[in-house]
């Protein structure tokens, strides 16, 4: 499998190390945040993995599309404008995976999250709110992990309907309101917690990453996954999509 990587940052060197390390597949090009890319760029490649920034892949994914090549996002910070990209990928009969987070410890953190959250929404002595921390080279903040589990909450439990990321002075939060704090510190690879608290009672569920390998093997093997169901059925897909499709073989 002929894999072009799109950014030569932290992350797209992982997934080449990872790519290196399993003897099955061929990096056929990198190409740097910087680089003018073009469809063509993409010629004989059977997937693109992309971990870039915001401006790089907003300016790269009309030629990631024009290339016929399945593609892997990783990059974040990007939401606003989810639902333009998903319906220029279905139009243009392409195929493109997104997640804010290939982890599959992160995945199933998301769906122990939804669970936890749809069953305390009866319950209104329970509240909810999240934290995350990452290197101070983080660009995006809140990260894409933390909005993903926002809006894992806000799908399963109606008592909260908007994300706050900043209180002004002397605001109080609202009990609709779901909060997620930031903190960027040293070299953490990335923890999110969700707290929920009652009167009685504590409860927190957090995943802490311990380095960047198990993000970039999800990503390898989102890629594996893609390029199958790009030949059966193009558009786009998520990690739910992945996981659904292994948790049902």
């Amino acid at each position: 499998m002929n894999i072009t990587l799109v950014g030569n940052g932290r992350m797209g060197r992982q997934i080449a190390d990872v790519v290196a390390a399993s003897g099955a597949h061929v990096v056929n090009r990198v190409l740097d945040v910087n680089d003018t890319i073009d469809a063509a760029a993409f010629s004989g490649s059977d997937v693109i993995i992309d971990f870039t920034v915001r401006s790089a892949f907003l300016a790269n994914y009309p030629a990631l599309i024009a290339s016929g090549v399945p593609v892997v996002v990783g990059t974040t910070g990007w939401d606003d404008l989810m639902p333009q990209v998903r319906e220029e990928v279905v139009k243009a009969g392409s195929t493109m995976f997104y997640s804010a987070n290939y982890s599959l410890g992160v995945n199933i953190f998301f769906r122990t999250l939804r669970e936890a959250a749809r069953l305390i929404a009866p319950f209104e002595q329970f509240d909810i709110a999240l934290s995350e921390q990452h290197h101070t080279g983080k660009a995006d903040f809140p990260s894409g992990t933390a909005i993903k589990a926002a809006e894992e909450i806000l799908n399963s439990n109606p008592r909260k309907r908007t994300i706050v990321r900043e209180l002004q002075d002397g605001r109080k939060l609202q009990s609709d309101e779901l909060q997620v704090a930031s903190i960027r510190l040293g070299s953490v690879f990335g923890v999110h917690s969700a707290i929920i608290d009652s009167e009685s009672d504590t409860i927190e569920l957090t995943h802490t990453a311990k380095n960047r390998t198990g993000f970039a093997s999800g990503a390898v093997r989102a890629a594996e996954w893609l390029v199958q169901r790009h030949a059966v059925s193009p558009g786009f897909y998520t990690m739910d999509d992945f996981l659904n499709d292994l948790f049902s073989a």
